[in-house]
């Protein structure tokens, strides 16, 4: 069973990413808060649950959640600031748009930018320690999900509806045989698989 808050008496927040180590698309970040007495039995990392767990979680997340937000940094900006970067932009853009001000935000992973006037507690492995952080990690990976299955849409033959922009063999295979689109990130040597 996950933890239902770091702080009992501070309005938190939990942050996480989606879309770190992928060749395409944009990466993605939610910012989520929880009722303080919140419990889920299911709800865990994002990665340790199957597609239609993390969609029957989503709806419920944004049903039972007092607020949440999902944003996004485009693959130009990851070009241009690098991953880590962008990430911490687009947690952020996701704390920018919450209606409730957090008073503490708790981050997934080892490393965070300091969010102006909140503090913030960086959890390692925090998606399968904390509900809120994993509800944020749920949130950010089903919305990544959606949005590059509708980019798949465009361009098929790259298969982002099966591997989300991640480097799978067929993906690698694809970037050879078509070349690049608009969406792929050149900083992480795209561009070598086509010499």
């Amino acid at each position: 069973m996950l933890w239902s808050y770091y702080n009992e008496f501070l309005v938190e927040a939990g942050l996480d990413e989606a879309g770190r180590g992928c060749l395409a698309g944009p990466v993605l970040a939610a910012a989520v808060i929880l009722p303080k007495d919140y419990k889920h039995n299911l709800l865990n990392d994002s990665k340790q649950l199957t597609r239609k767990q993390r969609n029957r979680l989503r709806k419920e997340i944004e049903t039972d959640a007092l607020d949440f937000h999902v944003a996004q940094a485009s693959q130009a900006e990851i070009d241009q600031i690098n991953i880590s970067k962008a990430s911490f932009l687009a947690m952020h853009r996701a704390v920018d748009a919450l209606t409730i001000r957090p008073e503490h935000l708790l981050i997934d992973g080892n490393r965070f930018v300091a969010y102006p006037l909140i503090p913030h507690t960086c959890i390692v492995k925090g998606d399968a320690k904390f509900l809120s952080i994993a509800a944020a990690s749920v949130l950010a990976k089903t919305y990544r999900d959606d949005l590059m299955e509708k980019l798949s849409e465009e361009y098929p033959e790259y298969r982002w509806h099966e591997n989300a922009g991640y480097p799978t063999p067929h993906h690698r295979r694809a970037i050879m045989q078509n070349g690049l689109t608009p969406h792929h990130r050149l900083t992480f040597k795209c561009r070598d698989l086509m010499l």
